[in-house]
């Protein structure tokens, strides 16, 4: 009797165990939640205090993108987002194609700096600080991710100036930044890939060094006529708050080195490696910007939306100072170019700073132009994603 009761009990004991164990594989294998789904987004940012050109305006296209950052489009028009300190790549879908946000959804959560996104082929690019991964057919598995492709492993790992910008030539490569680990050092002594950009076969073979000299780019691209690359390069600290200029500048032949840690702004000597090389020797920039203005992402508009005299201009990200006793930068300008010649560097949109108080409510990342022509900026402060579009009225920055 005593026998039957104690198999009885092995019995039921097995059984709630394989219940619990079956339980386990249902709840493990339920699909990933959206983060976030709503009709339009819904923002307390004040949009009102941005100025734009007359007949222009600008919205909210997604919120709650924590530290949105760089860009990146898919052919199906998901938007790509990745971030620097929050380990997250985002997909944006405007499913109704009215220019807002209705799906957010979390791709991956668990990375290593993903600031970087490229899309090719159906495939997505995140590159951390020291490998690049990819997401083969990501537009049609975004409720069931696929694990990544390992692309890479063996880039630098040093996290100063290691996140990373990435995006496709027109020659089909996938390019790379490799940021000084320093504020000021002569790292190449280290490894000759610090303080360049990088470019590669989209599989990571045939990797070489295209310039040199670039302190830390966060963003390039190509122009629609020459496809030169032109990139926007961050100055140096710790030399007042006016010297060195932040910097545009043009690519005209693979290996040119402009200047640092050696020169700054084609123009300024650095104190401690200045000596070595004169200014002569490096590529100048095509346009000095503020100093600390820090540039990040730059595109060159090409669409028909915006008034015919905004063609082919380059419209800049300024992220803005971090460490100057009065902060500049937080906006997006332009540069004017009449034969890779800058004619003519403005302000475009402003208002995230507010002067007087010496506080702002976002930081302007990156920038990537829809096929209507209108303009996307990304904002890792005020976690946003803004549209900028254009309208033939008299009346200005309609929110």
């Amino acid at each position: 009797m005593k026998n039957i009761i104690f198999i009885s009990k092995v019995l039921v004991f097995v059984f709630l165990l394989g219940l619990s164990f079956s339980c386990k594989q249902k709840e493990n294998n339920t699909p990933k939640e959206e983060l976030i789904q709503y009709d339009e987004p819904i923002s307390e940012l004040p949009l009102t205090k941005l100025n734009l050109p007359e007949g222009f305006k600008v919205e909210v296209y997604a919120d709650k993108i924590d530290g949105a950052r760089s860009m990146a489009m898919g052919d199906n028009g998901t938007l790509f987002v990745g971030t620097r300190n929050d380990k997250t790549v985002y997909a944006i879908q405007d499913l109704d194609q009215d220019y807002k946000a209705d799906h957010i959804k979390v791709l991956d959560s668990t990375l290593e700096v993903p600031n970087g996104i490229a899309f090719k082929n159906g495939s997505l690019y995140v590159a951390e600080v020291g490998r690049l991964l990819r997401y083969d057919n990501i537009e049609t598995q975004l409720d069931s991710v696929p694990e990544p492709v390992v692309v890479y492993d063996d880039y630098p790992t040093e996290f100063h100036h290691g996140w990373k910008y990435i995006a496709f030539g027109p020659d089909g490569k996938l390019y790379v930044p490799v940021g000084a680990p320093c504020n000021i050092c002569d790292s190449t002594v280290a490894d000759k890939r610090y303080a360049t950009i990088t470019r590669m076969d989209p599989d990571g073979s045939n990797r070489e060094i295209y310039a040199k000299g670039v302190r830390n780019t966060v963003g390039f691209t190509w122009h629609p006529e020459t496809e030169e690359l032109w990139f926007t390069d961050n100055g140096r600290d710790m030399l007042g708050d006016d010297i060195p200029p932040c910097e545009l500048n043009r690519v005209a032949e693979a290996g040119q080195h402009f200047g640092y840690p050696y020169c700054h702004g084609g123009v300024v000597k650095d104190p401690e490696f200045g000596d070595q090389y004169p200014c002569s020797e490096f590529v100048a920039p095509v346009q000095a910007m503020g100093a600390h203005v820090a540039p990040l992402g730059v595109k060159f508009n090409t669409g028909n939306m915006f008034p015919a005299k905004y063609k082919n201009m380059a419209f800049i990200a300024e992220h803005g100072s971090w460490n100057r006793s009065k902060k500049v930068g937080y906006k997006i300008s332009l540069v004017t170019l009449e034969n890779n010649v800058a004619t003519n560097y403005e302000t475009f949109l402003d208002g995230w700073l507010d002067e007087e108080a010496q506080e702002a409510f976002g930081r302007p990342v990156d920038i990537l132009f829809l096929k209507d022509g209108s303009m996307l900026i990304s904002d890792d402060y005020g976690d946003a994603i803004y549209r900028v579009s254009y309208e033939d009225s008299e009346i200005a920055s309609v929110h």
